[in-house]
């Protein structure tokens, strides 16, 4: 009879046991799931499961919780053991706790709280170029930014530019920088969007238009100002903006002989810039000799690019460090769905709110039209472009690429958590 009631009780406990861990299997050294199923696990006198309290306490408490964590927690493979020999392992495709086992085991398994590195965690102390790449650029359109190696398969992806680059595009993706300054919060005027990454450099544009402060009274200026009530579609936060002609000097499409650009560009505003920030800036020859409107604004932006870039009107170049952004740099900030319409179209609802680099006011490129000799193209208030007169005054966005040994400090890229970069 002891016999019978002692073999009753094993039998019971293996019963017990079996359930606890969700049908252990005691066959030598064969991996087993502890749990059949992550939602149907429980801590009993065979299974504690241990959390860690917060990230990097290695203060672990026990938890009633009834299913195997993964959101914010990681299996801890050193702490998590068996007291009759058992082994433990993570199986990640299942998501549950394995064990080797030749016996009823007890165990002990560990959790670590997992917290996902920052963007600034994981770029601080990077490259930036490297860092966008890498990091920022995981598939086309993952954080808004796109690779134009012309090998996409998102819609319109043939419409890339084909130059490898990568460029932001879409409604408010996170590409702000903060430049000209150490203060802690980053000032308005201190504000930088990044327009992509080409050959290595970083290319940048002020995040809202400048002002005299900026740029001067001098020059190109111009006394008749926009206010913030000028388009409904501003989007900045300047109560008044200041606008410059584009080259009110001699009347022509010259830019190398635009007081706008020797004077309030590469002369006011270079000088506003101490010496430090001015050494991550490189001198970049930019491409000036323009096009036709029929190959820029009346075309979609692949051709723009084509036309203003690869292929211009004049081969003419101008080399300094401040300039202003291109037709196409602007057609592609909108998101892919509008590289088909045409630039001089870009002016619905779609095209507005679905492109960063629209601020809401008229404001000038660095584009010339060949057709007339007195005409450049800018950016309208109602989002498309279009080519107006060189002695007629716009706002004003200086544009500059980095030098490639340009490392991020801090940030995220978010407006409130601009990056914060450095000379390497």
């Amino acid at each position: 009879m002891k016999k019978l009631i002692y073999t009753s009780i094993i039998l019971i406990i293996i019963f017990i046991v079996g359930i606890a861990l969700n049908n252990f299997n005691n066959t030598a050294n064969e991996k087993i799931n502890i749990a059949k199923t992550k939602d149907n696990i429980k801590n009993t006198n065979m299974l504690t499961m241990m959390l860690e309290t917060e990230s990097g306490t290695g203060i672990y408490e026990e938890t009633t919780a009834s299913t195997w964590l993964t959101d914010g927690y990681v299996f801890n493979a050193v702490l998590s053991k068996c007291e009759n020999g058992g082994t433990l392992s993570w199986d990640n495709d299942a998501k549950k706790v394995l064990m080797e086992s030749s016996s009823i085991d007890k165990c002990y398994i560990y959790f670590d709280r997992f917290v996902e590195p920052s963007l600034a965690d994981i770029c601080s102390g990077k490259n930036m170029a490297n860092c966008i790449k890498e990091n920022v650029y995981i598939n086309d359109g993952d954080n808004g930014l796109y690779y134009h190696d012309g090998q996409g398969t998102y819609t319109n992806a043939d419409q890339e530019a084909g130059d490898n680059s990568y460029r932001y595009a879409g409604a408010n993706p996170n590409n702000y920088v903060c430049f000209g300054t150490d203060a802690e919060t980053c000032p308005e005027d201190n504000l930088y969007r990044i327009i992509g990454l080409f050959n290595e450099q970083i290319k940048l544009i002020k995040a809202d238009y400048a002002n005299i402060n900026l740029l001067g009274t001098n020059g190109d200026y111009n006394s008749n100002t926009y206010n913030n009530t000028s388009s409904s579609y501003y989007k900045g936060s300047l109560t008044t903006i200041n606008t410059y002609y584009w080259n009110n000097n001699t009347g022509i499409n010259t830019w190398s002989e635009s007081n706008l650009n020797t004077i309030n560009l590469n002369t006011n505003y270079w000088g506003t810039l101490s010496s430090e920030w001015q050494n991550l800036i490189t001198t970049t020859t930019w491409k000036v000799g323009g096009n036709t409107a029929s190959k820029t604004i009346s075309s979609t932006v692949k051709n723009a690019y084509q036309n203003e870039i690869i292929s211009p009107a004049e081969s003419t170049t101008y080399s300094d460090e401040i300039g202003l952004m291109y037709l196409s740099d602007y057609g592609y900030a909108a998101s892919p769905e509008n590289w088909t319409t045409k630039l001089s179209n870009y002016n619905s609802d779609q095209n507005r709110n679905a492109n960063w680099l629209f601020m809401g006011l008229y404001e000038s490129t660095i584009t010339r039209c060949s057709d007339w000799w007195y005409r450049a193209y800018t950016v309208n208030d109602a989002g498309n472009t279009a080519d107006n007169l060189v002695n007629t005054a716009y706002a004003i966005r200086p544009v500059f690429y980095l030098k490639t040994n340009i490392q991020i400090t801090s940030g995220d890229g978010t407006k409130v958590n601009p990056y914060r970069v450095v000379l390497f």
